[in-house]
């Protein structure tokens, strides 16, 4: 048996006005830090945490989406993105800080029943 757990994150909510993103992210990176096969999903309003230009000013808190570059330096690479979640909200892979593997309702699906564990934020 490996010690290695396919840790699966999943960001649903948008990244401001909330915790949840700010906290996932952070979550993410310790995982990253114990050599665990860590992976990001973001569908729904999650989609918006790794938007590139989002302006927080009017909110008086800093912008943390391009915190999302750091991930690869944690050797995690495996991002993905739901694509009817970003396609109803009128993003293409143009809009984000990262690049994540687009896949749709199915292919969630089979890769959210590989993991041994899903965190949602």
């Amino acid at each position: 048996m490996s010690d290695v757990s396919k840790i699966m994150f999943v960001m649903r909510k948008a990244p401001y006005g909330t915790i949840y993103s700010f906290e996932g992210l952070e979550t993410v990176l310790i995982m990253g830090a114990y050599e665990q096969d860590v992976s990001l999903l973001f569908v729904d309003d999650g989609v918006y945490s790794i938007k590139k230009g989002t302006d927080t000013t009017p909110l008086g808190i800093k912008n943390f989406s391009p915190t999302f570059r750091v991930l690869e330096g944690y050797d995690i690479e495996k991002l993905y993105i739901d694509k009817e979640s970003m396609d109803s909200r009128g993003l293409t892979l143009d809009d984000f800080v990262v690049e994540p593997e687009v896949l749709d309702k199915e292919q969630i699906a089979k890769l959210m029943e590989e993991q041994d564990v899903l965190f949602p934020f």
